[in-house]
C-alpha cells in the first residue's frame, strides 16, 4: 500500500460529530451498557440458570472476554472515525472481508432490537400501570395476571412497541450531542439511587438470608456448557459488545479519552447496577413466593411487590418505572445508531431518512416478537417463539461469533504496534504494561475461550 492511500484510510471524516465532554463520553457509553440488560435480563438469566454459579461464570466472562473486545471495539471506531463496516475496511488490509464483522453486527443489532424494543414498551406500559395502582400488591397472582394481560393483548403490544420506536427515533434526530449525550448526562446517575432505595427496602424483607444466598453461595451442580454460553452471551448483550455499538460510539469518542480507564469505569458501573438489580429482586422473590426461574417476567411481577412494603410505594414505583424506561432508552439509543450510522455514511441516505427507513423496517420485525405471546404464540422454529429465537441467536451465536473474529482481528492482523498507538493516544499515555495484558488476552485467551463456550453450548461437539 502507497503512503498516499495509507493516510486517506486513516484521516477522519470530514464535519463528523462526536461527543463533546469526558463526563459525556462516560455517561453515553454507560448508557448503552447499563440498559435493561441490568434490571430486566440480569435478573431472570441469573434465576432461570441457578443464581450464584451463574454470577460467577458471568463475572470471568465479563472480566476475561467482555472487557478486552469493548476496549478494542472503542480503540477501532475512534481510530477509523467511521461506522462499523467502512472502520473495519478502512484499517484491514486491502480486499480482505474484516468488514463482514460490522455487518453482523449490525444485524446483530436490528435482532436485538425487535425483541428488545417490546421489552421497553412493557416498560413504559407499567409507568401508566404503576400511576393508576392497579399493579401494587405483594401478591404473586395479582402482579402475574397483570403482566399477562399486557403481553398477551395484541394491540397493546404492538401500540406500545410503536410508540417507544417512535420516541427513540425522535431523541436520534436531535443528533450525537443534543440527543444522545444530553439524555444520558442528566438522568442516568438518577437509576443508581433509586436502585439503592430498592435494595435497602429488599434487605429489610422477612428471606432476605435466603434471597442473597441464592445470589452469592455458588451451586456448580447446575453448570453446564450451555448455561456458561448464556453467561459469556450475557456479558455481551450487556457491555454492547459484538452489535456495532461500541464501535459506533468509538468514532464519537474524544481524542485524549483514555479509553482503558473509560471502559473499566463502564464495565465496573455495570456489574454494580446488576449487582444492586440483584439485591433489589431476590430478596422478594423468596420473601413472596415468586418463583426465581419465572423468566422474562422476573422483574414485572417483583417490583410491585417490593413497593407495595413501603410507604408512598406507588409513586416510587413510577419513579422506577421511569428511571428503567430511561436506561432501557440508553441502550435503544446505542443499538440503533448502528443501522442508522451505516444507511447514512454507507448509502448516502440523509440522517433524518436513515432514522425514518430503520424505525419502519424495526416495525416489522418487532412486531413478530411483540405478537410471540399472543397472535403468534403458536408459531415456533427450533422449539423456540420468535422473541426468543432473536434473542438466542443474537446473544448466544452472533455476539458471541463478532467478539471472536473482532479478537482475531485485532490480534493477528491489525498488530500490536497499532493497538499501543491507539490505546496510548498516540504517545501521550504511558500504558504499555495494560496494553500489553489486553492485547494477550484478545489474542491468546478471548477467541479460544468464547469458541469453546460456543461450541459446546451449542452441542457441536
Amino acid at each position: 500500500m502507497n503512503k498516499k492511500s495509507s493516510v486517506a484510510r486513516q484521516a477522519p471524516a470530514p464535519k463528523r460529530v462526536g461527543f463533546t465532554s469526558g463526563f459525556g463520553v462516560l455517561a453515553a457509553t454507560l448508557g448503552s451498557a447499563v440498559g435493561l440488560g441490568n434490571i430486566w435480563k440480569f435478573p431472570y438469566l441469573t434465576g432461570a440458570n441457578g443464581g450464584a454459579g451463574f454470577l460467577l461464570v458471568y463475572l470471568l466472562a465479563t472480566l476475561l472476554v467482555g472487557l478486552p473486545v469493548m476496549i478494542v471495539e472503542i480503540a477501532l471506531g475512534r481510530e477509523a472515525r467511521a461506522n462499523p463496516i467502512s472502520a473495519l475496511q478502512a484499517l484491514a488490509p486491502r480486499r480482505q472481508p474484516w468488514w463482514l464483522i460490522g455487518a453482523a453486527g449490525m444485524l446483530a443489532a436490528f435482532l436485538i432490537l425487535s425483541f428488545y424494543s417490546e421489552v421497553v414498551a412493557w416498560v413504559f406500559a407499567y409507568v401508566l400501570k404503576a400511576m393508576r395502582g392497579s399493579i401494587l400488591s405483594s401478591d404473586p397472582h395479582v402482579t402475574e395476571a397483570a403482566f399477562s394481560a399486557l403481553i398477551g393483548d395484541p394491540l397493546q403490544s404492538l401500540l406500545w412497541q410503536w410508540g417507544v420506536l417512535v420516541f427513540i427515533g425522535s431523541i436520534l434526530l436531535m443528533g450525537v450531542t443534543r440527543g444522545i449525550e444530553a439524555l444520558s448526562k442528566k438522568l442516568m446517575p438518577l437509576l443508581f439511587l433509586l436502585l439503592l432505595l430498592l435494595c435497602a427496602v429488599s434487605l429489610s424483607l422477612d428471606r432476605v438470608v435466603d434471597g442473597l444466598a441464592f445470589l452469592f453461595k455458588p451451586d456448580f451442580s447446575k453448570m453446564s456448557a450451555a448455561v456458561v454460553l448464556t453467561a459469556v452471551g450475557l456479558a455481551f448483550f450487556k457491555l454492547s459488545v459484538g452489535m456495532g455499538t461500541m464501535l459506533t460510539y468509538g468514532s464519537y469518542f474524544r481524542d485524549d479519552q483514555n479509553i482503558p480507564v473509560t471502559t473499566f469505569c463502564v464495565m465496573s458501573a455495570d456489574l454494580c447496577v446488576s449487582m444492586l438489580a440483584g439485591i433489589a429482586i431476590f430478596p422478594a422473590v423468596f420473601t413472596f413466593g415468586f418463583a426465581p426461574a419465572a423468566g422474562p417476567a422476573l422483574v414485572f411481577i417483583t417490583i410491585p411487590a417490593v413497593f407495595s412494603r413501603i410507604p408512598m410505594g406507588q409513586w416510587l414505583m413510577v419513579v422506577f418505572f421511569v428511571l428503567a424506561a430511561v436506561a432501557a432508552t440508553g441502550a435503544m439509543l446505542s443499538m440503533m445508531e448502528v443501522p442508522v450510522v451505516i444507511l447514512h455514511e454507507r448509502f448516502g441516505l440523509s440522517r433524518t431518512s436513515a432514522i425514518l427507513l430503520t424505525i419502519v423496517l424495526l416495525v416489522f420485525s418487532g412486531a413478530a416478537c411483540a405478537l410471540s405471546n399472543s397472535t403468534l404464540a403458536s408459531f415456533k422454529l427450533f422449539g423456540l417463539n420468535l422473541f426468543d429465537l432473536f434473542d438466542f441467536v443474537s446473544s448466544n451465536i452472533i455476539l458471541p461469533a463478532g467478539g471472536i473474529f473482532i479478537a482475531v482481528f485485532v490480534g493477528w492482523v491489525w498488530g500490536r504496534d497499532k493497538f499501543r498507538l491507539a490505546l496510548s493516544n498516540h504517545g501521550q499515555l504511558h500504558n504499555e504494561k495494560l496494553v500489553d495484558v489486553v492485547f494477550f488476552l484478545l489474542r491468546y485467551v478471548s477467541p479460544l475461550l468464547i469458541l469453546i463456550v460456543m461450541l459446546k453450548g451449542l452441542n457441536l461437539f
